[in-house]
Protein backbone atom coordinates (compact mmCIF):
# COMPACT_ATOMS: atom_id res chain seq x y z
CA UNK A 1 0.00 0.00 0.00
CA UNK A 2 1.59 3.42 -0.90
CA UNK A 3 0.47 6.93 0.55
CA UNK A 4 1.29 10.50 -0.39
CA UNK A 5 0.54 13.88 0.09
CA UNK A 6 0.17 17.14 -1.69
CA UNK A 7 -1.39 20.49 -1.30
CA UNK A 8 -3.04 22.99 -3.61
CA UNK A 9 -5.68 25.71 -3.01
CA UNK A 10 -9.40 25.95 -3.33
CA UNK A 11 -10.84 29.60 -4.25
CA UNK A 12 -14.23 30.89 -2.46
CA UNK A 13 -14.64 34.23 -4.63
CA UNK A 14 -11.31 35.79 -3.80
CA UNK A 15 -10.12 34.02 -0.89
CA UNK A 16 -8.11 30.55 -0.93
CA UNK A 17 -8.39 27.84 0.91
CA UNK A 18 -5.57 25.60 1.62
CA UNK A 19 -6.27 21.65 0.10
CA UNK A 20 -4.92 18.63 1.19
CA UNK A 21 -4.43 16.43 -1.50
CA UNK A 22 -4.42 12.69 -0.70
CA UNK A 23 -3.19 9.52 -3.13
CA UNK A 24 -3.69 5.95 -1.86
CA UNK A 25 -2.95 3.26 -3.50
CA UNK A 26 -4.49 -0.62 -2.57
CA UNK A 27 -4.20 -3.68 -4.30
CA UNK A 28 -7.18 -4.41 -6.52
CA UNK A 29 -8.93 -3.72 -9.84
CA UNK A 30 -6.58 -0.46 -11.75
CA UNK A 31 -9.58 1.58 -10.81
CA UNK A 32 -9.61 6.10 -10.25
CA UNK A 33 -11.57 7.44 -7.62
CA UNK A 34 -11.51 11.21 -6.62
CA UNK A 35 -13.36 12.39 -3.95
CA UNK A 36 -13.99 15.37 -1.82
CA UNK A 37 -16.64 17.50 -3.35
CA UNK A 38 -15.00 18.42 -6.74
CA UNK A 39 -17.36 20.21 -9.63
CA UNK A 40 -17.25 18.30 -13.28
CA UNK A 41 -14.16 20.35 -14.54
CA UNK A 42 -12.31 18.59 -11.61
CA UNK A 43 -13.97 15.50 -12.00
CA UNK A 44 -12.43 15.31 -15.60
CA UNK A 45 -8.89 15.51 -14.64
CA UNK A 46 -8.83 11.49 -13.94
CA UNK A 47 -8.64 11.49 -17.92
CA UNK A 48 -5.99 14.59 -18.27
CA UNK A 49 -3.81 13.35 -14.90
CA UNK A 50 -3.19 9.86 -16.28
CA UNK A 51 -2.53 10.85 -20.03
CA UNK A 52 -0.07 13.99 -18.46
CA UNK A 53 1.87 10.67 -16.52
CA UNK A 54 2.03 8.50 -19.17
CA UNK A 55 3.33 11.41 -21.54
CA UNK A 56 6.17 12.49 -19.32
CA UNK A 57 7.71 9.21 -19.19
CA UNK A 58 5.81 7.84 -15.93
CA UNK A 59 4.38 4.72 -15.05
CA UNK A 60 0.73 4.90 -14.50
CA UNK A 61 0.26 1.91 -11.06
CA UNK A 62 -2.40 -0.30 -12.25
CA UNK A 63 -3.94 -0.81 -8.24
CA UNK A 64 -7.04 0.86 -6.93
CA UNK A 65 -5.92 4.36 -6.82
CA UNK A 66 -8.12 7.06 -4.52
CA UNK A 67 -7.71 10.62 -4.12
CA UNK A 68 -9.57 12.58 -1.77
CA UNK A 69 -9.36 16.25 -1.51
CA UNK A 70 -9.53 17.57 2.45
CA UNK A 71 -11.65 19.14 3.99
CA UNK A 72 -14.01 17.57 2.12
CA UNK A 73 -17.01 19.71 3.28
CA UNK A 74 -15.21 22.75 0.94
CA UNK A 75 -16.69 22.83 -2.37
CA UNK A 76 -13.89 22.10 -5.13
CA UNK A 77 -13.76 23.43 -8.53
CA UNK A 78 -11.64 24.22 -11.58
CA UNK A 79 -8.78 22.54 -13.20
CA UNK A 80 -5.88 23.71 -10.86
CA UNK A 81 -5.70 20.58 -8.86
CA UNK A 82 -3.72 18.87 -11.55
CA UNK A 83 -0.67 19.29 -10.42
CA UNK A 84 -1.05 18.41 -6.82
CA UNK A 85 -3.01 15.64 -7.89
CA UNK A 86 -0.31 14.28 -10.15
CA UNK A 87 2.33 14.44 -7.96
CA UNK A 88 0.38 12.79 -5.16
CA UNK A 89 -0.03 10.04 -7.30
CA UNK A 90 3.59 9.82 -8.13
CA UNK A 91 4.13 9.92 -4.89
CA UNK A 92 2.26 6.86 -3.60
CA UNK A 93 3.75 5.48 -6.58
CA UNK A 94 7.32 5.91 -5.02
CA UNK A 95 8.05 7.43 -8.25
CA UNK A 96 8.52 10.56 -6.20
CA UNK A 97 9.35 10.90 -2.83
CA UNK A 98 6.26 11.67 -0.90
CA UNK A 99 8.45 13.39 1.70
CA UNK A 100 9.36 16.11 -0.77
CA UNK A 101 5.87 17.08 -1.48
CA UNK A 102 4.19 16.97 1.66
CA UNK A 103 4.39 20.56 2.08
CA UNK A 104 4.26 21.97 -1.33
CA UNK A 105 1.64 23.93 -2.80
CA UNK A 106 1.10 23.22 -6.17
CA UNK A 107 -0.88 25.18 -8.68
CA UNK A 108 -1.75 24.72 -12.12
CA UNK A 109 -3.65 22.58 -15.14
CA UNK A 110 -2.11 19.21 -17.11
CA UNK A 111 -2.58 19.03 -20.70
CA UNK A 112 -2.40 15.76 -21.90
CA UNK A 113 0.97 16.00 -23.17
CA UNK A 114 2.28 16.49 -19.44
CA UNK A 115 2.34 20.54 -20.09
CA UNK A 116 1.15 22.60 -17.38
CA UNK A 117 -1.18 25.52 -18.05
CA UNK A 118 -2.00 28.40 -16.67
CA UNK A 119 -4.88 29.18 -14.79
CA UNK A 120 -7.11 32.17 -13.15
CA UNK A 121 -6.60 33.27 -9.44
CA UNK A 122 -3.11 32.23 -8.83
CA UNK A 123 -2.20 35.37 -7.04
CA UNK A 124 -5.21 34.54 -4.01
CA UNK A 125 -4.40 30.91 -4.13
CA UNK A 126 -0.89 31.78 -3.28
CA UNK A 127 -2.04 34.29 -0.69
CA UNK A 128 -3.55 32.00 1.22
CA UNK A 129 -1.03 29.51 0.84
CA UNK A 130 1.36 31.97 2.57
CA UNK A 131 -1.23 33.37 5.36
CA UNK A 132 -1.04 29.31 6.31
CA UNK A 133 2.36 29.00 6.82
CA UNK A 134 3.44 27.16 3.26
CA UNK A 135 6.96 28.37 2.10
CA UNK A 136 7.06 26.29 -1.03
CA UNK A 137 4.52 26.85 -4.11
CA UNK A 138 4.67 25.69 -7.70
CA UNK A 139 2.94 27.32 -10.22
CA UNK A 140 2.96 27.25 -14.07
CA UNK A 141 5.85 29.27 -15.75
CA UNK A 142 3.42 31.75 -17.24
CA UNK A 143 2.09 33.07 -13.71
CA UNK A 144 5.44 32.54 -11.89
CA UNK A 145 5.48 36.81 -12.03
CA UNK A 146 1.84 36.49 -10.29
CA UNK A 147 2.85 34.25 -7.69
CA UNK A 148 5.71 36.22 -6.60
CA UNK A 149 4.06 39.29 -5.70
CA UNK A 150 3.58 37.24 -2.39
CA UNK A 151 6.58 37.97 0.41
CA UNK A 152 7.93 35.09 2.20
CA UNK A 153 7.49 32.72 0.08
CA UNK A 154 9.33 30.25 -2.75
CA UNK A 155 7.94 30.54 -6.44
CA UNK A 156 9.27 27.40 -8.80
CA UNK A 157 7.52 28.16 -12.53
CA UNK A 158 7.46 25.09 -14.97
CA UNK A 159 6.48 24.40 -17.99
CA UNK A 160 5.55 20.65 -17.77
CA UNK A 161 5.24 18.08 -15.20
CA UNK A 162 8.06 16.36 -16.97
CA UNK A 163 10.22 19.17 -15.47
CA UNK A 164 8.78 18.78 -11.81
CA UNK A 165 9.58 15.23 -11.54
CA UNK A 166 13.45 16.15 -12.26
CA UNK A 167 13.48 18.63 -10.13
CA UNK A 168 11.85 16.72 -7.36
CA UNK A 169 14.23 13.95 -7.74
CA UNK A 170 16.92 15.99 -8.51
CA UNK A 171 17.50 14.96 -11.42
CA UNK A 172 18.66 16.77 -14.61
CA UNK A 173 16.04 19.03 -15.82
CA UNK A 174 14.79 18.32 -19.47
CA UNK A 175 14.80 21.72 -21.72
CA UNK A 176 10.64 22.48 -22.70
CA UNK A 177 10.11 24.27 -25.68
CA UNK A 178 8.53 27.77 -25.16
CA UNK A 179 5.33 28.69 -26.42
CA UNK A 180 3.72 31.00 -28.31
CA UNK A 181 6.92 31.76 -30.42
CA UNK A 182 5.86 34.85 -33.33
CA UNK A 183 1.91 33.83 -32.43
CA UNK A 184 -0.50 34.27 -29.55
CA UNK A 185 0.53 32.35 -26.83
CA UNK A 186 -2.47 29.67 -26.96
CA UNK A 187 -1.62 28.37 -23.27
CA UNK A 188 -2.70 31.83 -21.66
CA UNK A 189 -6.12 31.75 -23.44
CA UNK A 190 -6.81 30.09 -19.85
CA UNK A 191 -6.36 33.03 -17.85
CA UNK A 192 -8.86 35.47 -20.17
CA UNK A 193 -12.19 34.64 -19.86
CA UNK A 194 -14.22 35.36 -23.59
CA UNK A 195 -16.29 38.69 -23.43
CA UNK A 196 -14.13 40.37 -20.26
CA UNK A 197 -11.22 41.87 -21.76
CA UNK A 198 -12.94 45.10 -23.04
CA UNK A 199 -14.13 47.60 -20.47
CA UNK A 200 -14.20 45.41 -17.98
CA UNK A 201 -11.74 46.73 -14.84
CA UNK A 202 -9.48 48.11 -17.83
CA UNK A 203 -8.41 51.93 -17.95
CA UNK A 204 -9.51 53.64 -20.43
CA UNK A 205 -6.84 53.99 -22.86
CA UNK A 206 -5.83 50.34 -22.20
CA UNK A 207 -9.68 48.90 -23.38
CA UNK A 208 -9.03 51.17 -26.76
CA UNK A 209 -5.78 49.42 -26.89
CA UNK A 210 -4.46 52.99 -28.97
CA UNK A 211 -1.73 53.82 -26.27
CA UNK A 212 -3.45 57.45 -26.06
CA UNK A 213 -4.39 58.37 -22.32
CA UNK A 214 -6.95 60.34 -21.76
CA UNK A 215 -6.57 63.71 -20.28
CA UNK A 216 -8.39 66.78 -18.89
CA UNK A 217 -7.41 69.17 -21.08
CA UNK A 218 -8.94 67.40 -23.72
CA UNK A 219 -12.28 68.43 -22.14
CA UNK A 220 -13.44 72.25 -23.11
CA UNK A 221 -15.00 74.38 -20.80
CA UNK A 222 -17.24 72.91 -17.89
CA UNK A 223 -15.39 74.63 -15.30
CA UNK A 224 -18.32 73.21 -12.32
CA UNK A 225 -18.12 69.72 -13.64
CA UNK A 226 -14.14 69.53 -13.23
CA UNK A 227 -14.44 71.24 -10.19
CA UNK A 228 -16.72 68.32 -8.93
CA UNK A 229 -14.08 65.65 -10.70
CA UNK A 230 -11.67 67.04 -8.65
CA UNK A 231 -13.30 66.74 -5.40
CA UNK A 232 -14.52 63.54 -6.24
CA UNK A 233 -10.93 61.92 -6.89
CA UNK A 234 -9.63 63.85 -3.81
CA UNK A 235 -11.91 62.55 -0.89
CA UNK A 236 -13.79 59.08 -3.06
CA UNK A 237 -17.17 61.03 -3.04
CA UNK A 238 -19.87 59.28 -5.88
CA UNK A 239 -20.76 61.67 -8.31
CA UNK A 240 -23.94 62.58 -10.99
CA UNK A 241 -23.44 63.85 -13.90
CA UNK A 242 -26.80 65.22 -15.06
CA UNK A 243 -27.06 66.98 -18.95
CA UNK A 244 -28.05 67.17 -22.54
CA UNK A 245 -26.50 64.46 -24.56
CA UNK A 246 -23.05 65.84 -26.31
CA UNK A 247 -22.24 68.48 -22.88
CA UNK A 248 -18.90 66.20 -22.04
CA UNK A 249 -20.42 63.62 -19.11
CA UNK A 250 -18.47 60.53 -20.82
CA UNK A 251 -15.32 62.46 -21.28
CA UNK A 252 -15.17 63.93 -17.76
CA UNK A 253 -15.97 60.16 -16.46
CA UNK A 254 -13.30 58.82 -18.34
CA UNK A 255 -10.83 60.73 -17.04
CA UNK A 256 -11.59 60.75 -13.72
CA UNK A 257 -9.51 57.08 -13.13
CA UNK A 258 -6.17 58.67 -14.62
CA UNK A 259 -6.79 61.54 -12.04
CA UNK A 260 -6.32 59.20 -9.04
CA UNK A 261 -3.15 58.71 -7.44
CA UNK A 262 -1.42 55.05 -8.09
CA UNK A 263 -2.22 52.20 -5.59
CA UNK A 264 -0.62 51.03 -2.70
CA UNK A 265 0.77 48.21 -2.55
CA UNK A 266 -1.73 46.31 -0.04
CA UNK A 267 -4.42 48.05 -2.56
CA UNK A 268 -2.41 46.45 -5.41
CA UNK A 269 -2.66 43.03 -4.29
CA UNK A 270 -6.38 43.35 -3.68
CA UNK A 271 -6.93 44.66 -7.00
CA UNK A 272 -4.81 42.04 -8.59
CA UNK A 273 -6.62 39.42 -6.97
CA UNK A 274 -10.05 40.03 -7.99
CA UNK A 275 -9.07 40.60 -11.66
CA UNK A 276 -6.99 37.03 -11.42
CA UNK A 277 -9.80 35.61 -10.39
CA UNK A 278 -12.32 37.35 -12.69
CA UNK A 279 -9.83 36.37 -16.16
CA UNK A 280 -9.22 40.41 -16.82
CA UNK A 281 -5.51 40.33 -15.35
CA UNK A 282 -3.39 41.23 -18.84
CA UNK A 283 -0.81 38.21 -19.65
CA UNK A 284 2.54 40.13 -18.79
CA UNK A 285 1.13 42.57 -16.57
CA UNK A 286 1.66 40.52 -12.57
CA UNK A 287 0.25 43.69 -10.49
CA UNK A 288 -2.30 46.19 -11.40
CA UNK A 289 -0.72 49.77 -9.94
CA UNK A 290 -3.12 52.02 -11.45
CA UNK A 291 -6.99 52.68 -10.19
CA UNK A 292 -8.97 50.25 -12.48
CA UNK A 293 -11.91 51.64 -14.35
CA UNK A 294 -15.09 49.77 -15.01
CA UNK A 295 -17.85 50.69 -17.63
CA UNK A 296 -20.32 48.58 -18.03
CA UNK A 297 -23.96 48.96 -20.60
CA UNK A 298 -26.98 49.75 -19.13
CA UNK A 299 -28.56 46.52 -20.09
CA UNK A 300 -26.14 44.93 -17.93
CA UNK A 301 -28.21 42.85 -15.34
CA UNK A 302 -28.13 42.72 -11.54
CA UNK A 303 -26.08 39.49 -11.11
CA UNK A 304 -23.33 41.31 -13.69
CA UNK A 305 -22.86 44.50 -11.11
CA UNK A 306 -22.64 42.90 -8.08
CA UNK A 307 -21.70 39.14 -8.66
CA UNK A 308 -23.08 36.03 -9.23
CA UNK A 309 -23.31 32.91 -12.08
CA UNK A 310 -24.02 29.56 -12.04
CA UNK A 311 -22.38 27.58 -9.07
CA UNK A 312 -20.34 29.49 -6.71
CA UNK A 313 -20.43 33.34 -7.16
CA UNK A 314 -17.72 35.47 -9.39
CA UNK A 315 -17.05 38.94 -9.02
CA UNK A 316 -19.59 41.33 -10.60
CA UNK A 317 -18.48 44.90 -12.15
CA UNK A 318 -18.48 46.40 -8.14
CA UNK A 319 -15.68 44.16 -7.85
CA UNK A 320 -13.76 44.54 -10.80
CA UNK A 321 -14.02 48.30 -9.75
CA UNK A 322 -12.52 47.91 -6.78
CA UNK A 323 -10.18 50.91 -5.46
CA UNK A 324 -11.16 52.67 -8.91
CA UNK A 325 -14.35 53.97 -10.71
CA UNK A 326 -17.90 52.39 -12.01
CA UNK A 327 -19.01 54.45 -14.40
CA UNK A 328 -22.40 54.20 -15.55
CA UNK A 329 -23.22 55.53 -18.65
CA UNK A 330 -27.30 56.13 -18.92
CA UNK A 331 -27.54 55.69 -15.59
CA UNK A 332 -31.54 55.91 -15.94
CA UNK A 333 -31.48 53.31 -18.99
CA UNK A 334 -30.51 50.72 -16.34
CA UNK A 335 -32.52 48.29 -14.65
CA UNK A 336 -34.13 49.79 -11.49
CA UNK A 337 -33.59 45.97 -9.42
CA UNK A 338 -29.96 46.15 -10.66
CA UNK A 339 -29.29 50.00 -9.53
CA UNK A 340 -31.33 49.80 -6.01
CA UNK A 341 -28.54 46.69 -5.72
CA UNK A 342 -25.89 48.81 -5.34
CA UNK A 343 -27.01 50.77 -2.36
CA UNK A 344 -25.06 47.97 -0.06
CA UNK A 345 -21.77 48.00 -1.45
CA UNK A 346 -21.73 51.86 -1.62
CA UNK A 347 -22.23 52.09 1.56
CA UNK A 348 -20.27 48.97 3.33
CA UNK A 349 -17.49 48.80 0.59
CA UNK A 350 -17.96 45.00 -0.03
CA UNK A 351 -20.89 42.92 -1.49
CA UNK A 352 -22.23 39.26 0.13
CA UNK A 353 -23.58 37.04 -2.35
CA UNK A 354 -25.32 33.86 -1.29
CA UNK A 355 -26.20 31.42 -4.10
CA UNK A 356 -26.85 27.42 -3.59
CA UNK A 357 -23.29 26.59 -3.87
CA UNK A 358 -22.15 29.03 -1.01
CA UNK A 359 -21.79 32.58 0.78
CA UNK A 360 -19.37 34.81 -1.31
CA UNK A 361 -18.14 38.15 0.42
CA UNK A 362 -16.49 40.16 -2.81
CA UNK A 363 -14.56 43.45 -2.09
CA UNK A 364 -16.36 46.61 -3.67
CA UNK A 365 -14.58 50.06 -2.56
CA UNK A 366 -15.27 51.65 -5.44
CA UNK A 367 -15.95 55.01 -6.78
CA UNK A 368 -19.27 55.14 -8.41
CA UNK A 369 -19.83 58.00 -11.52
CA UNK A 370 -23.40 58.09 -12.71
CA UNK A 371 -24.30 59.48 -16.22
CA UNK A 372 -27.66 60.78 -16.92
CA UNK A 373 -30.08 62.68 -19.56
CA UNK A 374 -32.95 64.88 -18.29
CA UNK A 375 -35.56 63.34 -20.15
CA UNK A 376 -35.34 60.75 -22.86
CA UNK A 377 -34.60 62.73 -25.77
CA UNK A 378 -32.14 64.61 -23.78
CA UNK A 379 -33.52 67.96 -24.74
CA UNK A 380 -35.69 69.18 -21.78
CA UNK A 381 -33.36 71.56 -19.93
CA UNK A 382 -31.99 73.52 -22.99
CA UNK A 383 -33.69 76.63 -23.62
CA UNK A 384 -35.93 76.40 -27.06
CA UNK A 385 -34.76 73.03 -28.39
CA UNK A 386 -37.71 71.31 -29.10
CA UNK A 387 -38.43 68.41 -26.57
CA UNK A 388 -41.24 67.06 -27.01
CA UNK A 389 -41.46 64.69 -23.87
CA UNK A 390 -44.79 65.01 -21.45
CA UNK A 391 -44.00 66.10 -17.66
CA UNK A 392 -45.04 63.11 -16.97
CA UNK A 393 -42.59 61.28 -18.93
CA UNK A 394 -39.97 63.66 -17.77
CA UNK A 395 -40.83 62.58 -13.99
CA UNK A 396 -40.54 59.18 -14.88
CA UNK A 397 -37.69 59.19 -16.25
CA UNK A 398 -36.05 60.98 -13.80
CA UNK A 399 -37.53 58.44 -11.00
CA UNK A 400 -35.94 55.84 -12.57
CA UNK A 401 -32.64 57.07 -9.82
CA UNK A 402 -34.24 56.36 -6.96
CA UNK A 403 -34.48 58.52 -4.00
CA UNK A 404 -31.99 56.24 -1.78
CA UNK A 405 -29.34 55.61 -4.27
CA UNK A 406 -29.08 59.07 -5.31
CA UNK A 407 -29.19 59.75 -1.08
CA UNK A 408 -25.97 57.83 -1.40
CA UNK A 409 -24.39 60.76 -4.11
CA UNK A 410 -22.54 63.13 -2.84
CA UNK A 411 -22.15 65.57 -6.07
CA UNK A 412 -24.98 65.68 -8.38
CA UNK A 413 -23.61 68.03 -11.30
CA UNK A 414 -25.28 69.90 -14.28
CA UNK A 415 -23.15 69.75 -17.31
CA UNK A 416 -24.38 72.18 -19.61
CA UNK A 417 -23.72 72.14 -23.21
CA UNK A 418 -20.27 73.88 -24.02
CA UNK A 419 -20.62 77.29 -25.68
CA UNK A 420 -18.78 78.07 -28.81
CA UNK A 421 -16.00 80.33 -27.27
CA UNK A 422 -15.24 77.17 -25.23
CA UNK A 423 -15.20 74.32 -27.68
CA UNK A 424 -13.20 76.70 -30.19
CA UNK A 425 -11.19 78.38 -28.16
CA UNK A 426 -7.05 77.43 -28.54
CA UNK A 427 -6.59 77.60 -24.74
CA UNK A 428 -8.27 74.28 -22.74
CA UNK A 429 -8.21 73.52 -19.54
CA UNK A 430 -5.49 72.11 -16.71
CA UNK A 431 -4.11 68.89 -17.46
CA UNK A 432 -4.85 65.50 -15.72
CA UNK A 433 -1.11 65.76 -14.10
CA UNK A 434 -1.90 69.31 -12.27
CA UNK A 435 -5.22 68.62 -10.84
CA UNK A 436 -3.65 64.92 -10.16
CA UNK A 437 -1.20 66.19 -8.21
CA UNK A 438 -4.09 69.03 -6.23
CA UNK A 439 -5.90 65.59 -5.28
CA UNK A 440 -2.48 63.60 -4.35
CA UNK A 441 -1.61 66.47 -2.12
CA UNK A 442 -5.31 66.36 -0.74
CA UNK A 443 -5.53 62.73 0.26
CA UNK A 444 -1.77 62.82 1.58
CA UNK A 445 -3.53 65.62 4.17
CA UNK A 446 -6.68 63.84 4.53
CA UNK A 447 -4.22 60.10 5.15
CA UNK A 448 -2.16 62.27 7.73
CA UNK A 449 -5.16 63.52 9.61
CA UNK A 450 -6.47 60.01 9.62
CA UNK A 451 -3.21 58.14 10.77
CA UNK A 452 -4.47 55.37 13.70
CA UNK A 453 -7.75 55.21 12.07
CA UNK A 454 -9.40 52.60 9.60
CA UNK A 455 -9.80 55.18 7.57
CA UNK A 456 -7.49 56.69 4.47
CA UNK A 457 -10.06 59.01 2.20
CA UNK A 458 -12.57 61.57 3.54
CA UNK A 459 -15.45 59.49 2.32
CA UNK A 460 -15.11 56.24 4.60
CA UNK A 461 -15.27 58.41 7.75
CA UNK A 462 -18.63 57.79 9.82
CA UNK A 463 -20.58 60.50 10.24
CA UNK A 464 -20.31 60.22 14.06
CA UNK A 465 -16.56 60.78 13.98
CA UNK A 466 -17.40 63.95 11.84
CA UNK A 467 -19.78 65.45 14.50
CA UNK A 468 -17.57 64.48 17.20
CA UNK A 469 -13.85 64.57 16.87
CA UNK A 470 -13.49 66.37 13.51
CA UNK A 471 -14.58 69.30 13.82
CA UNK A 472 -15.49 72.22 11.37
CA UNK A 473 -15.15 75.86 12.17
CA UNK A 474 -17.73 77.75 14.56
CA UNK A 475 -21.01 78.73 12.99
CA UNK A 476 -20.01 77.02 9.79
CA UNK A 477 -22.68 74.31 9.55
CA UNK A 478 -25.68 76.89 9.47
CA UNK A 479 -26.97 76.84 5.95
CA UNK A 480 -26.58 72.89 6.35
CA UNK A 481 -28.73 72.78 9.25
CA UNK A 482 -31.75 75.21 7.76
CA UNK A 483 -31.36 72.95 4.89
CA UNK A 484 -31.65 69.80 7.57
CA UNK A 485 -35.07 71.35 8.42
CA UNK A 486 -36.28 72.01 5.55
CA UNK A 487 -35.77 68.85 4.26
CA UNK A 488 -33.53 69.74 1.49
CA UNK A 489 -31.03 67.03 3.18
CA UNK A 490 -31.36 63.89 5.04
CA UNK A 491 -29.54 63.07 8.06
CA UNK A 492 -27.40 61.09 5.67
CA UNK A 493 -26.79 64.06 3.48
CA UNK A 494 -25.56 66.27 6.40
CA UNK A 495 -23.00 63.62 7.36
CA UNK A 496 -22.17 63.66 3.26
CA UNK A 497 -22.07 67.50 3.05
CA UNK A 498 -19.41 67.32 6.13
CA UNK A 499 -17.01 64.99 4.04
CA UNK A 500 -17.20 66.82 0.88
CA UNK A 501 -16.23 69.89 3.17
CA UNK A 502 -13.46 68.32 4.72
CA UNK A 503 -12.08 67.34 1.20
CA UNK A 504 -12.56 70.75 0.14
CA UNK A 505 -10.80 71.97 2.73
CA UNK A 506 -7.95 69.63 1.41
CA UNK A 507 -7.84 70.89 -1.52
CA UNK A 508 -6.92 74.46 -0.53
CA UNK A 509 -4.79 73.30 2.09
CA UNK A 510 -6.96 74.23 5.27
CA UNK A 511 -6.58 73.06 8.51
CA UNK A 512 -10.72 72.84 9.18
CA UNK A 513 -13.96 73.05 6.87
CA UNK A 514 -14.84 77.11 7.22
CA UNK A 515 -18.55 78.41 5.80
CA UNK A 516 -16.93 78.78 2.78
CA UNK A 517 -15.90 74.80 2.35
CA UNK A 518 -19.59 74.04 3.69
CA UNK A 519 -21.33 76.03 0.94
CA UNK A 520 -19.26 74.68 -1.85
CA UNK A 521 -20.13 71.07 -0.65
CA UNK A 522 -23.82 72.22 -0.38
CA UNK A 523 -23.80 73.51 -4.11
CA UNK A 524 -22.28 70.68 -5.41
CA UNK A 525 -24.87 67.94 -3.54
CA UNK A 526 -28.03 70.46 -3.91
CA UNK A 527 -27.29 72.15 -6.97
CA UNK A 528 -28.77 74.85 -5.29
CA UNK A 529 -26.22 78.45 -6.34
CA UNK A 530 -24.82 79.52 -2.80
CA UNK A 531 -22.55 82.53 -4.40
CA UNK A 532 -19.36 80.39 -3.75
CA UNK A 533 -16.50 81.61 -6.59
CA UNK A 534 -15.19 78.44 -8.76
CA UNK A 535 -11.54 78.53 -7.00
CA UNK A 536 -12.46 77.92 -4.03
CA UNK A 537 -11.27 74.48 -3.88
CA UNK A 538 -7.89 75.63 -4.92
CA UNK A 539 -5.08 76.54 -3.01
Amino acid sequence: MGFARACSVALVGVEGVVVEVQADLEPGVAAFTLVGLPDKSLVESRDRVRAAVVNSGAEWPQKKLTVGLSPASVPKSGSGFDLAVACAVLGAAERIDPAMIADVVMIGELGLDGRVRPVRGVLPAVLAAAEAGYEQIVVPEQTAGEAALVPGVSVLGVRSLRQLIAVLCDEPVPEEPAEGQGRPDAMLAGLMIPGTGLGTGLAPAAARGDGHRPDLADVAGQPRPRQALEVAAAGGHHLLFSGPPGAGKTMLAERLSSVLPPLTRQESLEVTAVHSVAGILPPGEPLVSRAPYCAPHHSATMQSLVGGGNGMPRPGAVSLAHRGVLFLDEAPEFSGKALDALRQPLESGHVVVARAAGVVRLPARFLMVLAANPCPCGRHSLTGAGCECPPSVVRRYQARLSGPLLDRVDLRVEVEPVDRADLLGHGGGESTAVVAARVRDARARAAERLVGTPWTTNSEVPGHELRTRLLVAPGALAAAERDLERGILTARGLDRVLRVAWTVADLRGADRPDASDVAVALELRTGIQRGVPMGTVQR
